[in-house]
């Protein structure tokens, strides 16, 4: 990926919340001479990604245990137009471009088949979103019959990514003087976009 330096996001908790608030990756891994790219949420835990897909997606046959492969989450993006720039007044020498937030993650694919590791990826996943999205009222594996889960478990394959090497940009109008980022900062709040807009503040208050 290219990252100028002044884009690289080098905050590991940055790059974690990222991981943990966008958690569906798009997979990419090379068989013969194709992309195979599939898309599906991912937990990271110490220095792998666990998940899941379908047993009837044919990922699982066409790449081998071991494969090389990549992940990329993807946060909040926005077109910037600028118009949003005060510096536009000034000299009009400013164009359009594209804030966003990205982590990626290079290493290695494994799949899994037995039922522990399957229960392992589910269970996982499973609590971790119900307690962010219901809390207390969180659904549980358990609140579903015994049967019917080890059916699902069957139509099921367990994926866990080894992490080699992670890369992330955050490119938030860094480059801008401070009237125009703050101006785009401002905007961002303005279409929701809570993410990079917490983001470019705190970059405006590491910066003083």
């Amino acid at each position: 990926m290219y990252i100028p330096s002044h884009f690289q996001e080098t905050d590991l908790a940055e790059i974690r919340l990222i991981v943990e608030t966008f958690p569906l990756a798009t997979c990419i891994a090379m068989v013969g001479d194709e992309f195979e790219i599939n898309h599906i949420p991912m937990l990271w835990c110490g220095d792998v990604l666990v998940g899941h897909i379908a047993m009837a997606n044919a990922m699982h046959r066409s790449l081998v245990n071991g494969s090389h492969a990549a992940f990329v989450f993807q946060a909040e993006n926005s077109y910037i137009s600028p118009n949003w720039y005060p510096s536009k007044q000034d000299h009009h020498q400013v164009v359009p471009t594209w804030n966003y937030q990205v982590v990626h993650m290079h290493g290695e694919l494994n799949f899994h088949h037995n039922d522990k590791a399957k229960l392992a990826a589910v269970g996982m996943l499973t609590q971790h979103h119900e307690d962010h999205v219901n809390g207390a009222e969180a659904w549980k594996m358990r609140d579903a019959p015994r049967e019917f889960i080890k059916k699902n478990l069957e139509a099921i394959v367990a994926v866990e990514f080894k992490i080699h090497r992670i890369e992330a940009k955050s490119k938030l109008s860094q480059n801008r003087d401070s009237g125009d980022f703050d101006a785009v900062a401002d905007k961002m709040q303005d279409l929701n976009l809570g993410g990079i807009g917490r983001r470019m503040q705190k970059l405006k208050s590491d910066t003083g």
